[in-house]
């Protein structure tokens, strides 16, 4: 999962690591809800989320508060404002009709994992993509064998032999691939921190033209620390086909890198890929774009959406916890109010919701300390006593399929948070701890394109083009190379469950806006009775301990908090009758 982009929180690990939303309906004369109102001294922009119909009486607050309309988004019932400070979020509190006020800033973070380490070392701070790094060990750098045409016609690509998480749940040349590859006309938005969709093993399946990027790039925080470093473009915002980061591009490949002769294939290698960019460069993911990115897949007629990723600067939110002011508690209200508003809205318009669960590896069900709080901006984390009242936002949010993440012997990975209540699904997500195969260091992780850009300036590849290190895979053909990099997280399994959604819908859909359409309630229903169930462990209830703290996995077969209805299985969705 990705959170801050380089700690965890849902997504996968940043590439440094790894050597490791649409437009609001606005208030007459307003400006758009994405532009800033005049700015004066010591004033703040803010998000304040009303109840249904108090939309008048929120705005008359707002006022009285000393504060100014900027715009009004009807869609998702919130204010854009401007007022002075903390001080003004309380008073604003004080109204009947106003359920949250969040700071409209960078917060937010993916689901990767920021260490190859495994269960005995202590997970990285949750604040970065949901991808863990990967591990690192010594590699001769020589390029992989040339794709070949005839591999590809037998439904498989050069280097689907390292890819031992598409034999884990069927996507083989003589498994899904031979029964079905997903449709064009069926689209999975990545809600991450870009896509490189140039890349020649996801350039065949990237939808450019609904692709979108919702952020602006943060050169430094309000503290002057470095985020995103010096702009690329002008103006920050980078093109709808770029991912500075690498994460999103990995979940992208997983998804649906086609079965080309180049590279890796992906768990439904003929869907569409878009776009749908809500994180910085450095990872970070702002309520705001967050909202606005599940909004637009809802307008675009976007099929499943891929979240590895959590809402910060809060790793739990806690709308009543007594240890935070009233500011902060109306701030974690509004965060689970306007991502539980912004998919129900794209839920209701037929959008499947995929998540990372998360790379805290604790009992979602019984969560006790946040350390990780607030994440933004730097180093202001404190340590919170919490309870299961606290949600992990998207993770726990309703409506959304939550995915947990296995290594390659199926055991739940070290890292990976757990919960009865929380986990749907498993997915292939990649432990470098997992003994229990003869896979060795970076082959326990999952493998999927990388930008070559962002390898190079992470030093993960030298200026030949050469890999540095057993993370990177270089592959070459007629003179041109693509690169490939092994992550670890919850932000690589989500993206296993969001491709068998695919499939299902490329099957079973109807026609509708943008190609093909099927519920959301029927694509979940389907991939739970398609999962392969798996059992707790054996052993008692226990697993292994994870700095001191024992998983215990709780549930029979048919759901338990390690693997929730089962693993997502590829080859059953591409085969059932429905």
């Amino acid at each position: 999962m990705v959170r801050g982009y380089r700690r965890l929180a849902g997504a996968a690990v940043s590439l440094a690591m790894a050597g490791t939303l649409a437009a609001a309906s606005l208030v007459t004369g307003a400006v758009p809800a994405g532009a800033a109102a005049p700015a004066s001294a010591g004033h703040g922009e803010y998000l304040v989320f009303h109840r249904a119909g108090g939309q008048a009486e929120a705005l008359r607050a707002v006022r009285a508060a000393g504060g100014a309309v900027a715009a009004v988004d009807a869609k998702l019932g919130y204010i854009v404002a401007r007022g002075p400070g903390a001080a003004f979020a309380e008073r604003l509190g004080a109204s009947q009709a106003v359920i949250g006020v969040t700071g409209n800033r960078k917060i937010g973070a993916t689901t990767a994992l920021g260490a190859a380490t495994g269960p005995a070392t202590a997970p990285l701070s949750l604040t970065g993509p949901s991808a863990l790094p990967a591990a690192s060990s010594a590699a001769s750098g020589a390029p992989a064998a040339g794709p070949s045409a005839k591999g590809a016609a037998r439904g498989a690509d050069p280097l689907s032999g390292r890819q031992w998480d598409m034999k884990m749940i069927g996507a083989t040349a003589t498994g899904s691939y031979a029964k079905a590859r997903g449709s064009r006309k069926v689209l999975v938005g990545i809600i991450d921190t870009g896509v490189d969709g140039r890349h020649p093993d996801i350039a065949a399946n990237f939808n450019r033209a609904l692709s979108r990027n919702f952020v602006t790039d943060q050169p430094k925080d309000p503290n002057g620390k470095e985020l995103d470093g010096p702009c690329e473009v002008k103006g920050c915002k980078d093109a709808a086909d770029m991912d500075d980061d690498g994460h999103g591009t990995h979940v992208a490949s997983t998804i649906g890198s086609p079965l080309n002769g180049i590279g890796v294939a992906g768990v439904a290698p003929n869907v569409s890929l878009v776009n749908v960019r809500a994180g910085t460069d450095y990872g970070f993911f702002f309520l705001k774009p967050v909202m606005d990115a599940l909004t637009y897949a809802g307008d675009a007629g976007i099929d499943v959406v891929n979240m590895s990723f959590f809402v910060d600067p809060w790793t739990f939110n806690c709308t009543s916890n007594p240890a935070d002011s009233k500011a902060d508690q109306l701030q974690q209200s509004g965060i689970i109010t306007g991502v539980q508003r912004a998919l129900d809205y794209a839920r209701a318009r037929g959008v499947t919701l995929i998540s990372a669960l998360g790379n805290g590896s604790s009992d979602l069900g019984a969560p006790t300390s946040d350390k990780e709080s607030p994440g933004y901006p730097l180093g202001k984390e404190r340590e919170r006593t919490i309870d299961n009242s606290c949600l992990n936002v998207p993770a726990e949010s309703r409506g959304v399929i939550s995915v947990s993440a296995v290594g390659p012997s199926k055991r739940k990975a070290w890292y990976s948070d757990y919960g009865t209540e929380q986990t749907d699904l498993s997915a292939p997500g990649g432990d470098p701890s997992d003994e229990g195969t003869s896979l060795k260091g970076t082959a326990r992780e999952i493998l999927a394109a990388a930008p070559a850009h962002v390898l190079r300036r992470e030093k993960l590849i030298d200026k030949s083009g050469k890999p540095t290190g057993s993370s990177v895979v270089r592959e070459c053909h007629h003179g041109h190379c693509a690169y490939y990099q092994y992550l670890s997280g919850t932000s690589m399994a989500a993206p296993h469950a969001a491709g068998v959604a695919a499939i299902l819908i490329s099957r079973f859909g109807k026609p509708g806006k943008g190609g093909l359409a099927m519920s959301p309630e029927k694509v979940e229903r389907m991939l739970y009775a398609t999962a392969t169930r798996v059992k707790c462990p054996a052993s008692g209830s226990t697993t292994y301990t994870v700095s001191e703290e024992t998983h215990v996995c709780a549930g029979g077969p048919a759901k338990n908090g390690f693997y929730g209805h089962g693993m997502v299985n590829a080859y059953r969705a591409a085969t059932t009758r429905g």
